[in-house]
């Protein structure tokens, strides 16, 4: 479906909040110059970005103060996680100079496909999944597919695991996961359970909280960093879903040594970015099928062509209906997105 075409309007009200946009833009840039150019600025020195507030950067210190920065004009976007130098000016604030590279970078394309990076120097990636509001497990299978296309490892974190009763759907689908091989870790911020085995998996790493809203995200980043104090909200009994109540990536550090960055509530993740090779790679079991036993043909679709992979992976019952059923629509998703035209 091709999307909508904007009317003449519309698209001159989009470009005049996009001159807006860069007028505000050059006007920070001109007073980060104006700083350095004026020599008040202290010494360079490193620190990390740990959140953003409006225009301004939030970093951290080596000694662990906070001052909110303005940036280089010369300077890509920064995000939570990024390790800078940069000068201190007075009344805790800056000027962040340079931009140290990144080991990796969690990425998700906005609206219009192109990627995002909304968090840097991360070594694995949470997924919240949660029986309430239960987390779809297409939606479940697109975090997955989108944290191995981007070499990061990924840990299901099972929250709310105190409203689950013996032999719950829900949690016999997540332990399928585990057999899979992933690293499943169940707990419940709420009842304070389980988190002993949260934080050994987090200790001295940099760790990411992914998931749809209502979760429990922030409710965990509580509990394991309790000065955070972040606001939660309880999910809307109206409609069922959770109310968005992180608006920014934050890092914080964690007792034990480690790093977390929580990011703000998202119900979907886009995989526009990916092709099929990496969408298949994600489906750890489909893709070592095909390993064992190739499809007949290279182009096949995995429908009705004959000598299929897939398809007698699942008459032996080496794969899952499910899944197989989840991998093909993403992968259609995939190919409506690709076909839409340019405007």
């Amino acid at each position: 479906m091709a999307k909508r075409k904007l009317t003449r309007q519309q698209q001159h009200r989009v470009n005049k909040i996009q001159q807006e946009k860069a007028k505000r833009a050059s006007k920070r840039e001109a007073k980060a110059e104006e700083a350095l150019a004026s020599g008040d600025l202290g010494e360079e020195t490193r620190g990390t970005v740990v959140c953003h507030f409006g225009v301004m950067t939030e970093i951290e210190a080596t000694d662990g103060q906070r001052f909110r920065c303005h940036k280089r004009a010369n300077l890509p976007a920064l995000v939570t996680g990024d390790e800078i130098v940069w000068r201190p000016g007075a009344d805790n604030t800056g000027v962040v100079v340079a931009q140290q590279p990144r080991h990796s970078e969690l990425m998700r394309p906005d609206t219009r496909g192109q990627l995002k990076p909304i968090a840097a120097n991360v070594d694995q990636v949470f997924v919240v999944v949660s029986p309430s509001p239960e987390t779809p497990l297409n939606l479940l299978d697109r975090y997955l597919v989108a944290v191995h296309a981007q070499q990061l490892k990924p840990v299901i974190l099972l929250n709310k695991c105190d409203l689950l009763e013996p032999h719950h759907p829900f949690s016999q689908e997540v332990s399928f996961y585990r057999q899979l091989g992933y690293q499943v870790i169940e707990v419940s911020a709420k009842q304070e359970s389980g988190l002993s085995g949260l934080t050994d998996a987090m200790a001295n790493q940099c760790s990411v909280l992914v998931g749809q809203s209502g979760v429990g995200k922030s409710s965990l980043t509580n509990q394991l960093v309790p000065e955070a104090n972040i606001r939660t909200t309880e999910v809307s009994l109206a409609t069922g879903k959770g109310q968005h109540t992180t608006t920014t990536a934050e890092l914080f550090h964690l007792p034990n040594g480690g790093t977390l960055i929580d990011s703000p509530g998202i119900r979907e993740f886009g995989l526009w970015h990916i092709d099929e090779d990496q969408l298949l790679a994600g489906f750890l079991e489909l893709a070592e099928q095909l390993e064992q036993r190739p499809c007949k043909f290279r182009n096949c679709r995995h429908s009705q062509e004959p000598g299929c992979g897939l398809k007698l992976a699942l008459a032996d019952e080496a794969i899952t209906q499910r899944r197989f059923d989840s991998y093909i629509a993403i992968r259609d998703s995939l190919s409506e997105v690709a076909m839409r035209p340019n405007e």
